[in-house]
């Protein structure tokens, strides 16, 4: 991240490096006498929370409060600057406080914040649709002037890249050094929310193309964030990639947009940069109001991390002047009253009843969803011995009714030859139903492998397109790509295509992927390789929709035919291809092309036919290797989608494993959680674990009841080297388990009277102290847990460091005396801070406290302390900001 020097005054003003706002500086303060120490202690307590807010709206000027882009504002005018009346009212940045006439849009800004939103206010709403409108825009081209560079070589002048001549070899901006401190900055015509960046190429190949760079973007030229990392394929095809243009859901508009080299393809080369085309958003009214919602989040932001500076450190005289001045809420009523009662007055029976509020209201579940999975593996055997079930089998499908939650299986490869049977798996009963030995004999289809099933539970039918036919086998069978459903209440086939091909459908194809959008009754295919006449020749298949109700199909991408200017998909086999029927997207990863396994993960909007790549490797961004006939399912209600590794790569070989891993991939915040993998390798180990836990393989299938929360895995390839015949027929469901509301909850009580215990030892009541250790503390561990328990039996040693006044403590421990997870017991007159910084209190501050309450520092801050904790638990849109004011200090 680049940072910008702190901003020039002028005139009592500093001019705000982001867009074209003046800031007040802090007004001269009212000459008053101070006639009494009340007057006299309100005057210094307004006067350290505006000397602290000014500081915070300086560090803020020349650093982003996230790491990620938020939005910008209209300019304000120097005659809306608080009058000397209201010392704190220019804090929240808008005209109401000072009586100005133009309260109403100060009101309107007020109302804007995240925090004080009222999800029924229609102009709320109506700000929300605006800002997903803009989303819905198609981008146009972005107008843009060299603005710097660090170096050029000889004619090889930075103002090429403004022009597309891939056969003019001089056409290019070359840089005179190949270190990493090389750059283009560029300057659009125009503030503009960049959407892509496309990089044009040399015609042929080049040793100085970018195999690494990175792409910062931002307001100033000295002061941006990172929007793009990745690099460019080592070939003549321009290549589009997405920008970062949108975080906490808001959009992001830039003004300056600067692109770093950091690594040729040729060793030791300089780096070349042949074409840039940047597509966005610059329509001045949607900008603006960009602009408008960044200012006013940045404000609203460094007043809320104020108001939590000042309530860390007991400053509760400004903490209220600060918040009556601006009437910003710091976090939901519920944390405030649990601040209150919990912290300051130190009711710790109000504090659980609170807690057990936030469970029943269900607030844990953002909590609950961040805590890793535990997976539990159960095999799946038949209720009765004789019962008829599917025999081995691999390159089989598996479809699930999510209604019923019962699962179909259609034909697959058992080692021989290919299958036509057909069963449905009841689990509620836990019984096989054989719908049919051989789908002939009822008019469908015949047998097949590597085919792909769908169901859609809206008109309960199941469709299967595709299949592989072998090499040899090729001269003398029909190489039609027939199509079918099957109707589940009537148990029939339907042949809807004799040969997709002719009807502008894709050719026989095997390896592809298949879903069904229920809503709105389309089918979409992506992938696979065709089958024709000749083995040799090797054509991907590209993305189509089949639109049901009107018996149509519709190409929408091939490896040849993609839209200008967009992201290319490029047609794999093997891969996974996921509906969110949420959002309208296609997530497709991974798969194999040619000979690479690939790794790469792209989004396909329906709504808007874009395409958006997620990760080029996300192997590099602590996901999976790279992956082939890996299976995938989705959770939509928890916005996460589940991967069962099938044949990988390992990084940096060539080198093909079958590993058993399960991942889990966070779609809202991009990212990948192991959630285990086992390297045990022989036959001698996985028979031991027959009963336990599935072997590694591949070509199996998974599926998911998002109801029951279950995936069901069956069959599949083992891969071993001396059976390349064998499949598997075993039959496994996996529960994902993770915390419940009622564990969020025993947790938070046992950190409640862990610190109620401790303030019990403190003041001299050892036995009473013990009796509710070994009671209502004890009730509320999870003694089988090691770790847990492990805690509960620390708590012990403060039974013996209550010290009186004047003497030791008891039983000789003394200031140095271990604590709690290891930390130091405060010696006498020391004060522990939150947040990084030290406390200090006058008599003033800890006055008028009921006598439940805090009398000392060191409650303050341990309840502090305790009450922090207590937040991982709520909502992140619950909560005071994560980020302390201290932090936003740059030492250097």
């Amino acid at each position: 991240m680049h940072h910008c020097t702190a901003p020039k005054t002028t005139n009592s003003a500093c001019i705000h490096p982001y867009a074209q706002l003046t800031l007040p500086l802090p007004l001269p303060l009212p000459q008053r006498a101070c006639h009494s120490p009340s007057q006299s202690h309100h005057f210094h307590t307004r006067l350290t929370a505006l000397l602290l807010y000014t500081i915070a709206l300086r560090i803020s000027s020349t650093c982003y409060l996230h790491p990620t882009p938020q939005l910008l504002s209209p300019t304000l005018s120097p005659q809306s600057s608080p009058s000397t009346s209201g010392l704190l009212a220019h804090a929240e940045g808008f005209k109401a406080m000072s009586g100005s006439p133009d309260a109403p849009d100060a009101k309107r800004r007020f109302q804007h914040h995240p925090h004080n939103m009222d999800p029924n206010n229609a102009e709320s709403s109506s700000s929300s649709r605006s800002s997903m409108s803009m989303l819905k825009i198609v981008p146009e081209k972005l107008a843009y002037d060299i603005h710097s560079w660090s170096s050029h070589s000889a004619s090889y002048h930075p103002k090429n890249i403004t022009v597309n001549k891939p056969q003019d070899q001089s056409s290019r901006w070359s840089s005179g050094s190949n270190n990493q401190m090389q750059h283009i900055t560029i300057k659009l015509d125009r503030m503009s929310i960049a959407h892509t960046i496309t990089f044009g190429k040399y015609h042929k190949v080049h040793v100085c193309n970018l195999k690494e760079f990175k792409v910062f973007g931002g307001l100033s030229p000295n002061n941006m964030i990172e929007l793009l990392h990745s690099g460019l394929r080592n070939d003549s095809e321009p290549e589009t990639f997405s920008l970062k243009h949108k975080a906490n859901d808001v959009l992001f508009p830039c003004q300056y947009i600067k692109i770093v080299p950091l690594l040729a393809w040729g060793a030791n080369f300089n780096f070349s940069i042949w074409y840039v085309e940047l597509r966005g958003i610059c329509q001045a009214e949607m900008v603006e109001k960009a602009h408008w919602d960044y200012i006013n989040y940045r404000e609203n932001e460094v007043i809320r991390l104020c108001l939590k500076h000042f309530r860390q450190r007991n400053y509760m005289d400004t903490f209220e002047s600060l918040q009556v001045r601006t009437r910003m809420q710091l976090e939901d009523s519920l944390l405030t009253k649990l601040h209150r009662d919990l912290v300051i007055n130190g009711d710790f029976a109000v504090a659980e009843d609170l807690i057990r509020q936030a469970a029943e209201r269900n607030l844990f579940q953002d909590y609950i969803s961040e805590c890793m999975y535990r997976p539990m593996w159960k095999k799946i055997s038949p209720a009765n011995p004789d019962d008829a079930t599917p025999c081995m089998r691999g390159g089989h499908q598996m479809a699930i009714d999510t209604d019923s939650g019962k699962v179909y299986l259609f034909g697959g490869w058992d080692g021989s030859k290919d299958l036509s049977d057909f069963w449905e798996y009841d689990p509620d009963t836990q019984r096989w139903k054989c719908i049919s030995l051989d789908t002939r004999r009822q008019g469908g289809p015949g047998p097949r492998s590597c085919h792909k099933i769908c169901f859609d539970p809206k008109t309960k039918q199941v469709y299967t397109l595709g299949r592989y036919v072998d090499p040899d086998s090729r001269p003398n069978v029909n190489l039609d790509s027939d199509f079918w459903s099957f109707d589940v209440d009537s148990a029939q086939w339907t042949r809807i295509s004799g040969n997709t091909a002719t009807e502008g459908g894709p050719e026989l194809i095997y390896d592809h992927q298949m879903v069904v959008d229920s809503d709105t009754q389309v089918l979409y295919v992506f992938g696979g390789r065709t089958i024709g006449p000749d083995p040799n020749q090797t054509i991907y298949s590209g993305l189509y929709a089949y639109n049901i109700e009107q018996h149509q199909w519709k190409l929408i991408r091939t490896d040849n035919s993609q839209p200008e200017h967009s992201i290319q998909l490029k047609s794999r086999i093997g891969h996974s291809m996921l509906l969110n029927p949420r959002t309208r997207e296609l997530y497709i990863f991974a798969g194999q092309r040619n000979k690479d396994y690939l790794s790469d993960f792209y989004v396909y909007e329906i709504d808007t036919d874009t395409v958006h790549e997620v990760s080029r490797d996300y192997s590099k961004q602590g996901g999976p290797d790279a992956g082939f006939t890996q299976r995938a399912t989705i959770d939509p209600d928890l916005g996460e989608f589940f991967v069962l590794s099938g044949l990988m790569r390992e990084k940096n070989t060539t080198q093909e494993t079958v590993k058993n891993s399960f991942w889990v991939y966070n779609i809202k915040k991009d990212r990948w959680t192991k959630v285990y993998q086992n390297e045990n390798t022989g036959s001698a180990y996985w028979n031991s674990m027959a009963d336990k836990e599935p072997c590694p393989r591949f070509a199996h299938q998974l599926v998911y009841d998002p109801k029951r929360k279950c995936q069901f895995l069956f069959g599949g390839n083992p891969g071993e080297m001396g059976n390349p015949n064998l499949r598997l027929d075993d039959f496994w469901e996996l529960w994902l388990v993770r915390p419940s509301p009622q564990d969020v909850l025993r947790h938070a009580k046992f950190h409640i009277r862990r610190q109620k215990f401790r303030e019990m030892c403190g003041v001299g009541d050892p036995l009473g102290a013990l009796k509710y250790l070994q009671t209502e503390l004890s009730e509320v561990v999870d003694h089988e847990d090691g770790e847990e328990s492990q805690k509960f039996r620390e708590l012990t040693q403060f039974l013996f460091q209550w010290k009186p006044p004047g003497g030791s403590s008891i039983g000789g421990a003394g200031a140095g005396a271990p604590g709690h997870h290891g930390e130091r017991t405060l010696a006498a007159g020391e004060q522990r801070g939150v947040g990084g910084l030290a406390t200090g209190l006058g008599a003033s501050e800890r006055s008028g406290r009921t006598s439940g309450a805090a009398t000392d520092d060191d409650a303050y801050q341990s309840r502090t302390e305790l009450y922090e904790t207590l937040l991982e638990y709520f909502p992140d849109s619950m909560r005071e900001p994560k980020d302390n004011l201290v932090d936003l200090v740059q030492m250097k």
